[in-house]
């Protein structure tokens, strides 16, 4: 019989998690050894578990698959030694403070991912990429550059496939934003959220 974990508006955060100066939003979900610093993280999204998630932020309804690397750390490439005791000074003891610029940098290049975006297994979304809302990103892509919103994205360096739907309807669920829907809405219309003609039908209808 399946385990269900019933989750609530607090985070759930596993016991083996770390979330360093971040904002999780209500009824979010962090799997099992995950790292989030710096993150605003909306709400219902989750991570699988074994996912590093680095100065970005994450819309509402995203879905992180396991072993997901969100803005990876990057090496100076420059210098003689790319090793990071060059900027990590303090750990190895060569001197009293870090040379932050290196942070500052994946500070200033954040990722920023839509709603309602799923990461598949071991992808890696570098720094300064932008997801668009209802984007997928395959298993094992590695996302270098922009994805449009309701694109599906897969490979190395990651490249379109295809939209999810037609132009029309990715117009449509754009305008109705029916991810900043309060509990009560998502409740009403929780139906419409699985069927694409009743959900369309609900937008038309309001207008």
């Amino acid at each position: 019989m399946t385990e269900h974990r019933l989750l609530s508006e607090q985070p759930t955060i596993d016991p083996s998690s770390t979330v360093i100066d971040s904002y999780l939003g209500s009824w979010t979900d962090i799997g099992p050894n995950t790292k989030i610093e710096e993150t605003e993280f909306g709400d219902y999204s989750y991570t699988d578990g074994d996912a590093t998630i680095i100065y970005s932020t994450i819309g509402k309804f995203c879905s992180i698959a396991s072993h997901v690397r969100i803005n990876p750390g990057n090496h100076p490439m420059w210098r003689v030694t790319q090793h990071h005791l060059t900027y990590r000074r303090i750990r190895y003891r060569f001197s009293d403070t870090d040379d932050d610029t290196i942070f500052d940098w994946r500070r200033e290049n954040r990722v920023t991912i839509g709603h309602d975006v799923w990461i598949g297994h071991s992808a890696t979304v570098m720094p300064g990429v932008t997801i668009g809302t209802g984007a997928v990103v395959g298993a094992g892509a590695v996302v270098t550059k922009d994805v449009e919103p309701y694109t599906i994205a897969v490979g190395v360096p990651a490249r379109p496939l295809r939209r999810r739907f037609s132009d029309p309807i990715i117009k449509d669920f754009l305008k109705s934003q029916w991810w900043n829907w309060d509990r009560s809405q998502l409740e009403e219309h929780f139906h419409e959220l699985c069927d694409v003609d009743s959900f369309l039908k609900l937008i038309h209808e309001r207008r």
